[in-house]
């Protein structure tokens, strides 16, 4: 009964998401328009008759890898809290991927989230947290990729610059985690979890930076942060095979930096699948090495649409397994949106 008041009203949830696909269609078309400003059909059309789809196919299979490299981190990053099975993580993954294709504003880590967390039946806000570290952890390693790339690539002063601020702000994320690892070590003790009104922090805050500390003192985590070491180089294999494949013949440095320019553009929430922010970053990433512009934009949508296929056709195939169709999917983003912590099922019981 209480459900029906506290939600929002029918109409304006439509509202809401009318809303956001507008503004997400208003984005692409003006990065689009951005990115095709300079375009010829014409050349376009003969680098793309001479694509080698073996490096294709190479570039896909490392791509697809590089996703169950996370899941396989993801795995070790919630070992304090349970064994999770690598296939339901891998599933989660995938699921939480064709969410973020098909929906603006990115809902694919809450959703993947609550497949993981109703699966292994772990609280949902322990494992939102852990993909709080994960993004993290993928900061400070795009952060040392780029202070040790520009060692050998010179990059453009705008870049530079960027590099810069982007190491200063991470440093300093660093910085309080490491201080708020070193306080709870202190306050804490070994108590796994203080009893209310032993320290300052509100109780709710308090709970979140238990399970934060217990995931980054565990074992696991070192573990989980050399395989987040796996991830990007897996990305960066398969970014540069496409460029192979379209007669790309950069260095894989190179894929390097348009990988890392393409990631940080996409970061924040935006259209579905990335569309226009990803050819857009990708031009801007490929024009550091004075690519042709018709050639760094037939590019970016060969190299998004051949690195998207196998991810939608596998996010598809782990959303049906998790029980999924496209109308729940909707609906559950939609919920989980206005009320992410949502109760487990009790386990059952053999």
């Amino acid at each position: 009964m209480n459900t029906v008041s506290t939600n929002p009203p029918p109409v304006r949830r439509k509202a809401t998401l009318y809303v956001a696909y507008a503004i997400a269609m208003i984005c692409i078309t003006a990065w689009l328009l951005w990115v095709f400003r300079d375009f010829h059909l014409r050349q376009a059309r003969e680098e793309f008759s001479n694509v080698d789809w073996r490096w294709v196919v190479l570039g896909m299979a490392f791509d697809v890898i590089s996703y169950g490299v996370q899941a396989l981190r993801w795995k070790f990053l919630l070992k304090p809290f349970g064994k999770i099975h690598l296939a339901r993580s891998i599933r989660a993954v995938y699921a939480g991927l064709f969410a973020n294709l098909i929906f603006p504003l990115r809902p694919g880590e809450v959703l993947r989230s609550y497949v993981l967390s109703s699966s292994e039946e772990i609280p949902l806000g322990r494992v939102l947290g852990s993909v709080g570290v994960e993004r993290f952890v993928d900061l400070v390693i795009a952060t040392a990729c780029l202070g040790v790339v520009s060692l050998f690539v010179d990059l453009p002063r705008r870049f530079e610059r960027i590099a810069d601020t982007l190491g200063i702000v991470t440093l300093v994320l660093l910085a309080i985690v490491v201080a708020l690892v070193l306080y709870l070590e202190l306050k804490l003790g070994r108590e796994p979890q203080p009893e209310p009104g032993e320290t300052k922090i509100p109780s709710k805050l308090l709970a979140i930076l238990v399970d934060l500390h217990a995931m980054g003192t565990a074992p696991s985590f070192y573990t989980a942060v050399l395989t987040s070491l796996l991830m990007p180089f897996c990305q960066v294999l398969g970014l540069w095979a496409v460029m192979r494949a379209y007669s790309l013949h950069l260095s894989f440095l190179a894929a390097v930096v348009v990988l890392l320019v393409i990631n940080l553009g996409v970061s924040l929430p935006n259209a579905p699948a990335n569309v226009g922010a990803y050819q857009l970053f990708c031009v801007l990433g490929l024009s550091v090495f004075d690519v042709n512009s018709t050639t760094a934009t037939g590019f970016s949508v060969f190299a998004f649409l051949a690195l998207t296929f196998p991810l939608a056709f596998l996010g598809f195939a782990a959303a049906l397994r998790s029980g999924f169709s496209l109308h729940s999917m909707r609906e559950k983003v939609g919920s989980l949106s206005r009320q992410p912590r949502q109760p487990l099922k009790p386990r059952a019981q053999n």
